[in-house]
């Protein structure tokens, strides 16, 4: 095979898996970041009427985007008020920005009484069965242009830095291999040690 078509197939094959990698990565990282998020709203939920910051972005995050807990309206069993076996008014309920309500009726803190022991179809009705997790996902698959620009922005340099790498190092292992001779400068051990030997004291001065 001439020169230029193997060096043109070696540049290939590190594209090849440069691209594979990454688009591994990137997979893996969508699965993982779902997990950390649903593990992190968890451990908040457990802290809900603690955590004043935590309480109110998730107020927030559950009326915008119509959604209740992590997961799904079952992670508030995780707090200790809202468990199903916590005694009170609380207990196997979900926070009132969990219910589906019109914005012009009174609100009703109550009105996820009774709700997290229940299945899924019969409370659809009075509050938001599906997760924020998912929701805001769905939310940014919607948006897609807008996260697409933001994901460019912040991963295309990278990937570019990475690539440039991986050029850089094709390079020099071409020009290494075109520059190298077995008489030259990277001979073998053996008889680099055996011109050596010869030179006695004297080794570090011009013959």
């Amino acid at each position: 095979m001439p020169r230029g078509d193997s060096e043109q197939v070696r540049y290939c094959a590190r594209f090849s898996y440069l691209w594979l990698k990454f688009s591994l990565v990137i997979y893996s990282t969508v699965f993982w970041t779902i997990d950390f998020l649903n593990d992190n709203i968890r451990r908040g939920i457990e802290n809900y009427y603690d955590d004043l910051d935590f309480k109110n972005i998730m107020d927030f995050v559950q009326k915008k985007f119509k959604c209740c807990g992590g997961e799904d309206y079952k992670d508030w069993s995780k707090n200790q008020y809202h468990d199903c076996n916590a005694p009170g008014p609380l207990a196997c309920g979900v926070p009132y920005t969990c219910c589906i309500r019109n914005t012009a009726d009174v609100v009703n803190t109550m009105c996820g009484y009774r709700t997290i022991d229940k299945e899924r179809l019969s409370v659809q009705n009075v509050i938001y069965v599906r997760g924020c997790t998912n929701a805001v996902l769905i939310w940014f698959m919607d948006n897609y242009t807008i996260m697409a620009g933001l994901l460019l922005g912040i991963l295309l340099p990278q990937f570019l830095g990475v690539l440039l790498t991986f050029l850089y190092i094709t390079r020099v292992e071409d020009i290494i291999s075109q520059f190298s001779f077995p008489d030259g400068p990277l001979m073998s051990g053996d008889k680099a040690s055996v011109e050596a030997a010869g030179t006695g004291c004297c080794m570090c001065y011009p013959s």
